[in-house]
């Protein structure tokens, strides 16, 4: 059984910057509490499904969150029972970018790396 909730780790580039944090403070208050309700649900569940959590492949996931005017998400894996929080954005189609993709593992790799 796994320990419940979840630590939420943001991922921290090289410079010490964290892409999700950054992301969500620049977003309307409303849409960063709307967001930030979604992940605090995905910290306290035991299992993952949609409509709220979707799996992207490889261990890799996303928060998906209906904001009012648009849709956002969060990119994440878990490690050692913590959620990383990789990529954040707002999207306009049905799809998950291939780049916000590629970013996600690209990060996932580094946060990897370091941790070794």
């Amino acid at each position: 059984m796994r320990k419940l909730p979840r630590a939420v780790v943001f991922f921290s580039t090289e410079t010490g910057s964290e892409p999700v944090r950054e992301w969500l403070k620049s977003l309307p208050r409303e849409d960063t509490k709307i967001i930030g309700e979604d992940i605090k649900t995905v910290q306290w569940s035991p299992l993952w499904r949609k409509p709220l959590v979707d799996s992207l492949g490889g261990g890799l996931w996303e928060v998906r969150t209906t904001l009012p005017n648009t849709i956002a998400r969060i990119l994440f894996f878990e490690h050692g029972g913590d959620m990383i929080l990789l990529h954040g954005f707002k999207k306009k189609t049905q799809k998950t970018p291939n780049e916000a993709i590629q970013l996600a593992r690209t990060r996932r790799k580094h946060y990897e790396n370091e941790e070794k």
